[in-house]
């Protein structure tokens, strides 16, 4: 436990340069006074760390001090190997840069932690793409990537739902999710998404920009997220469900239906009382169209009126 927390705190010096007892505390989970124990044992034991005082002091390693990588455990090992990703890498224009750090990474551990690198390459893969769809093309990654990285402006053509857009943004970070590249960028004042596979044309200016230090891309995507789950499913449809059709909601629904889902024990005549989120007529009784004749909508009533003419059209001209 000592040694993985001294190999941490190592390892924290050197990525952060001059960091404070207590940063050190809190990313290694302990005191203060261990931190200044570890310190001393790291001092010890040759490695060059020493403080600086006063208000904005802190410890650093001498300039130009660099550890091999060791001290990693075999999951550790495996995680990272887990980690490159190579489908993604290519799109990105960054396949020989993870090549080359997983070399590095191999060549850095020992012997005997090798051949379980290779092996869990060997019997995992992640494909991204969803069922039933091809990763879609992203011509402009490369570009993005390094605007992106080097915070520069830049300037494309993007086909929106609206038509055609012309636009001049600040890129700043990318997402994959469910086979589809996302840029996120901030255009004025506001920070949008735009899908990479619907940019036409792109041009990277060589004006920078000032990253918003309050910019989490995590947070922003979660957030957006939750912001698009609530437009795309507005209206609580009220159902009655056969056993079948309780069933059929774990393939035909998102998780984020049935995590706001209420479904009631059948009642006397063996239908199940339930309510959940559904988009907007006439998207919304095209969703419910998939339940066939296991479910039927009570409420709201602009929604069953809609599945009732629905359902009159689809009669009508199969009839």
């Amino acid at each position: 436990m000592r040694a993985s927390r001294l190999l941490k705190l190592l390892m924290t010096l050197q990525t952060h340069g001059k960091v404070t007892a207590r940063e050190l505390a809190d990313t290694c989970e302990t005191s203060i006074r261990t931190v200044y124990r570890d310190i001393d044992s790291l001092s010890e034991m040759g490695v060059p760390v020493y403080s600086e005082q006063g208000v904005h002091g802190g410890y650093r390693l001498l300039h130009g001090y660099r550890t091999r990588l060791n001290g990693l455990s075999a999951k550790e090992a495996e995680t990272l190997f887990m980690a490159g990703l190579s489908g993604p890498a290519e799109k990105m224009g960054l396949q020989s840069t993870l090549a080359g750090a997983q070399l590095k990474l191999m060549t850095a551990l020992p012997e005997d932690m090798r051949h379980e690198a290779d092996r869990l390459q060997s019997r995992f893969l992640l494909d991204a793409p969803s069922w039933f769809s091809d990763d879609e093309p992203a011509d402009h990654l490369p570009e993005l990537m390094t605007a992106v990285l080097e915070q520069q402006l830049i300037k494309m053509t993007y086909q929106s739902w609206k038509g055609v857009r012309h636009r001049e943004a600040q890129p700043l970070g990318v997402v994959l999710k469910g086979g589809q590249w996302y840029l996120v960028a901030k255009v004025e004042a506001d920070i949008r998404t735009y899908r990479v596979s619907r940019i036409e044309s792109l041009e990277l200016k060589e004006e920078r920009f000032e990253r918003p230090d309050d910019f989490n891309l995590t947070e922003f995507w979660l957030a957006s997220l939750r912001r698009m789950e609530t437009l795309q499913f507005p209206l609580m449809a009220e159902v009655r469900l056969t056993g079948l059709g309780v069933k059929i909601m774990e393939f035909v629904c998102t998780s984020y239906v049935i995590a706001n889902a209420t479904i009631d024990a059948a009642d006397e005549t063996g239908w199940h009382p339930a309510r959940f989120p559904v988009g907007n007529p006439p998207h919304g009784c095209a969703e419910l169209l998939r339940f066939g004749t296991e479910l039927e909508v009570v409420g709201p009533v602009e929604l069953r009126l809609a599945m009732e003419e629905l359902v009159l059209q689809l009669a009508q001209r199969y009839q």
